[in-house]
C-alpha cells in the first residue's frame, strides 16, 4: 500500500469517527468550522480573522463567515485590535468557551467509552497515534 494510500485511508478514518462522535453526542450548536475557530481563541487569545484562517484551516471568507456566526450567537465578540486601532481581534466570550468544553468533553466522554472496548495493546497504540496526529496537525511552515 503507498503512503499516498495509506493518508487517504487515514483521513477517511478520522472524518468518520469524528462524524460519529458529533452524532453521537448530536450537538448541533457550533458547525465544525466554528469549533475550530473557538478552539483556537481559547488556545491562542484574541486574533485577526486573517490570522484565524490559516489556523483552521479554511478561507478567509470561510473564517468571516464562521465568526459572524459565533458573533450572533454570542459565542464571540469583535474588539479593536491593541496593536493597531484601524484592525479588528476575535475574542472568544465565557459563553463561547463554555460551549467548546461542553461539545469537547461530550464526544470525548463518547470516544472512552469506545477505548474502553480496545484491548491494552490497542489503547497503547492508540495512545503513540494521538502523539503522531499531535504532530501532523502542526501546520508546516
Amino acid at each position: 500500500m503507498t503512503t499516498e494510500q495509506q493518508a487517504f485511508d487515514l483521513v477517511i478514518a478520522l472524518h468518520r469517527l469524528l462524524r460519529t462522535l458529533r452524532h453521537a453526542v448530536r450537538d448541533n450548536s457550533l458547525q465544525p468550522t466554528q469549533a475550530l475557530v473557538l478552539a483556537q481563541l481559547v488556545n491562542h487569545g484574541p486574533m485577526r480573522v486573517g490570522e484565524l484562517a490559516p489556523r483552521v484551516p479554511c478561507s478567509q471568507p470561510t473564517a468571516t463567515v464562521a465568526v459572524a456566526g459565533l458573533e450572533s450567537a454570542g459565542y464571540v465578540r469583535r474588539v479593536p485590535d491593541p496593536a493597531d486601532g484601524r484592525a479588528i481581534q476575535v475574542v472568544v466570550t465565557d459563553e463561547g468557551q463554555d460551549v467548546l468544553y461542553s461539545l469537547a468533553h461530550g464526544e470525548a466522554k463518547e470516544l472512552a467509552l469506545r477505548m474502553n472496548d480496545l484491548g491494552a495493546t490497542d489503547q497503547e497504540q492508540l495512545h503513540r497515534t494521538t502523539e503522531l496526529l499531535t504532530k501532523l496537525a502542526t501546520p508546516r511552515d
